[in-house]
């Protein structure tokens, strides 16, 4: 059976009819957020009205709101319908203060459903695959999310849930799964078991597709985990402000994630300056809504460092392309006066083949001064092969110097020794003295 190429019509909009689009929704998610009292005192503490809001450059006289500004205001105050027209809330852990609580109106989730869809069938997904989730199905989006928008694909669903990685297993061959959902750490996990229990992934399963995201990964970490399970795997981008999965995707091409600009608007900042800066420099993504009902956001700063790519994707699709997350401003480490990101140190390990995937930074104080210590798994290389355990550590401290500009400790230990999560992996733990 053949099938369309776009599931959407907006999907192969020229970049002229993407741009007047856009702003036929700005102004209308504008006025809109005028239901809103946070945006309502917002805008007249700015001397704004909605009518000032003429053109897609104009978009830079509203202030930007701010995970803190969703905290103040929790749960409900940028709320733009009444309650009584939302059917679902998503939220973060809140682990430090208020959560963030993100409404969600019926329409909402139906588009939601619809954008993530849009990615599935960018990638290949149909009717006839099996996809499973191996996502939480709480107040994390990855599990709806995909959830809806496999089912508006017409895929079987298996909503296995995090962990039990046995079961998943059990799941893959007894039923077929061709499309798997995982972050890029649980991918991982699962071609270890594979491996221990006499699983081949080309053999003894059809998985043929991966979709990763929720952690920052490097391009040697997805290239491996192709290589592992004998899949494509497709970055993805999503957060829950912006409702969740399905903000950016990768094409078949794998040369950055379309970002679709008929939901979102896409402004790159300097973290510091608030200025915009050119395409193709790293800066803080900042995102409005354009199709949100409940609870549209303007200029939202994500503090995801990303870029836009420049020129044109040989897909055929004009929505600009972002590379992939070089972190948060937030998760930077500054040490030694040195600003580094974990994804800089992951980098330079995976291009090591005798390591394996998992790897914990510590940092600490020592003699009063900050230090930082690598622990990093080993794939095959046995403990008492001293003398190339003692190479190899050199070669990697040698390139993590001339990577992060400061010398790190470096300890090689026994594969699956690390402490491991059914969520997002723990790759920072900071111990370090506050002075």
């Amino acid at each position: 059976m053949s099938y369309p190429t776009f599931f959407n019509p907006e999907e192969s909009y020229s970049r002229s009819e993407i741009e007047a689009l856009q702003l036929d929704r700005l102004q209308a998610t504008v006025k809109h957020c005028m239901h809103s009292p946070f945006y309502r005192e917002r805008f007249r503490q700015a001397g704004l009205t909605p009518a000032d809001i003429r053109t897609l450059d104009d978009l830079r006289k509203i202030p930007f709101t701010t995970k803190q500004d969703l905290r103040d205001t929790y749960p409900f105050g940028i709320a733009s319908v009444p309650l009584d027209k939302c059917v679902r809330l998503h939220s973060s852990s809140g682990t430090t203060g208020n959560p963030t609580v993100i409404l969600h109106s019926q329409k909402d989730l139906d588009e939601w459903a619809n954008a993530v869809a849009r990615c599935l069938w960018m990638v290949g997904c149909r009717p006839e695959d099996v996809f499973q989730n191996t996502s939480g199905y709480g107040m994390f989006t990855g599990g709806l999310g995909f959830q809806y928008g496999a089912e508006k694909v017409g895929m079987l669903t298996v909503p296995a849930a995090a962990g039990n990685t046995l079961r998943q297993l059990k799941f893959f061959t007894d039923f077929g799964t061709t499309v798997v959902h995982a972050i890029p750490s649980y991918a991982a996990r699962l071609y270890e078991v594979m491996c221990e229990k006499g699983i081949d992934p080309r053999r003894d399963t059809r998985l043929r597709t991966l979709v990763i995201g929720a952690e920052p990964h490097s391009e040697d970490t997805r290239k491996r985990i192709e290589e592992m399970l004998g899949v494509k795997a497709y970055n993805s981008f999503g957060m829950s402000e912006m409702c969740g999965p399905g903000v950016a995707f990768e094409c078949p091409e794998q040369n950055g994630m379309h970002i679709w600009e008929d939901y979102y608007i896409v402004e790159i900042v300097n973290p510091d300056t608030l200025e915009p800066v050119p395409d193709g420099e790293v800066g803080e993504l900042v995102l409005t809504t354009l199709k949100r009902e409940a609870m549209p956001l303007l200029r939202y700063r994500t503090r995801d460092l990303t870029r836009i790519l420049p020129g044109e994707c040989p897909c055929g699709r004009h929505h600009i392309r972002l590379d992939r997350m070089k972190g948060r401003s937030d998760d930077m480490i500054i040490l030694k006066g040195v600003n580094i990101f974990p994804i800089q140190i992951e980098t330079i390990l995976m291009q090591f083949q005798e390591l394996a995937s998992d790897y914990l930074i510590t940092l600490e104080t020592v003699d009063g001064n900050d230090a930082m210590t690598v622990d990093v798994e080993m794939k095959d290389l046995s403990l008492d092969d001293y003398g190339k355990l003692q190479s190899l550590t050199r070669e990697i401290t040698r390139q993590l110097r001339d990577e992060i500009l400061i010398t790190p400790k470096v300890r090689l230990v026994p594969k699956n020794s690390l402490p491991k999560s059914e969520g997002k992996a723990v790759r920072v733990v900071d111990t370090r003295k506050k002075y």
